[in-house]
């Protein structure tokens, strides 16, 4: 299994599967709160509906694997659990919390400016904090590529200069709980299964997004068969992309898997555009985003993987 996934071919497919799921979130979240009845001001709530499908989303990772497995996936001792604990705080709560707070006080274009951040931040702290692997100028100029990328997609659509502390400020925090959640993932995956992980954070990150939600006053009204089809897919969404991202990042270098975090506004508006008829967001800036988003995977990834 271990070669399997560190093989290029195999990498690129999974992460790009990853992040097309991903990309799909951004038009089903907008689809789900109207669906659900969810105010675009409505913070407790949104943190709710996510909650659920977080919850949900650990469900369908223990469940299923276990299945797979022909054995129950549950921790069998106090350390295991302490890594889930651990995990779900940086990878759902944290990082999905100040997520919520800060895109109810910026726009989403800004918010998805700040996020594509979380590359960087996902290389440095593995290499300049955990010593996991170099920090080369050709990872660090892939990066900037992409980035540059992900900035262009977004441009002429309400980014300014403005800065909140509860607005870009909390967006900025969710990137620095997501870099950590990717090194913190690969080292705890050298002594625990990485689905098992995957799916435990999930279901107590879930919970514990659930009780926030519903401690802030917050409530969703849905119950047509389209809206629960929407919610399971959401945490379809999850479950597969987070727990195959969990064994890529397993076996390769944080670097090599991080990068490909640039495509998600690309596939997000792609996908935007077609499901929610946004048309006018696929022009040239698209197009050009699209190939330095793909150049700075290239070049970050031109250094053989360790």
């Amino acid at each position: 299994m271990k070669n399997f996934l560190t093989k290029t071919p195999v990498v690129i497919t999974l992460a790009l599967i990853c992040c097309a799921l991903w990309g799909s979130a951004f038009p089903c979240i907008k689809i789900g709160y109207r669906m659900f009845s969810i105010g675009g001001n409505d913070t407790a709530s949104q943190i709710l509906f996510a909650g659920i499908r977080f919850l949900l989303a650990g469900l369908m990772v223990i469940l299923i694997c276990s299945f797979i497995y022909k054995k129950p996936l549950i921790p069998h001792n106090g350390t295991t659990v302490k890594r889930i604990f651990i995990l779900s705080l940086f990878q759902t709560i944290l990082q999905y919390v100040f997520f919520y707070i800060g895109l109810a006080n910026t726009t989403g274009s800004k918010a998805a400016i700040i996020e594509a951040t979380n590359v960087f931040l996902a290389i440095l702290v593995s290499g300049l904090l955990f010593k996991m692997e170099k920090v080369t100028s050709k990872k660090m100029l892939g990066c900037l590529i992409g980035f540059i990328g992900v900035v262009i997609i977004n441009l002429g659509n309400g980014v300014d200069a403005h800065f909140s502390l509860t607005g870009e400020g909390f967006i900025l925090l969710s990137t620095v709980a997501y870099a950590f959640s990717s090194v913190i993932i690969k080292y705890f995956s050298d002594k625990e299964n990485p689905v098992l992980l995957s799916g435990w954070q999930f279901f107590v990150g879930g919970f514990v997004m659930i009780l926030c939600g519903l401690a802030g006053g917050g409530h969703i009204a849905g119950d047509s068969a389209p809206a629960v089809l929407l919610l399971l897919y959401m945490a379809f969404i999850s479950a597969c992309a987070y727990t195959l991202w969990s064994l890529l990042l397993a076996h390769n270098p944080v670097s090599r898997i991080a990068v490909y975090g640039f495509s998600n506004p690309v596939f997000g508006v792609l996908l935007s555009a077609l499901l929610l008829h946004e048309t006018s967001a696929l022009n040239i800036r698209c197009l050009v985003a699209l190939v330095l988003v793909c150049a700075g995977i290239i070049l970050a990834n031109k250094e053989k993987a360790v």
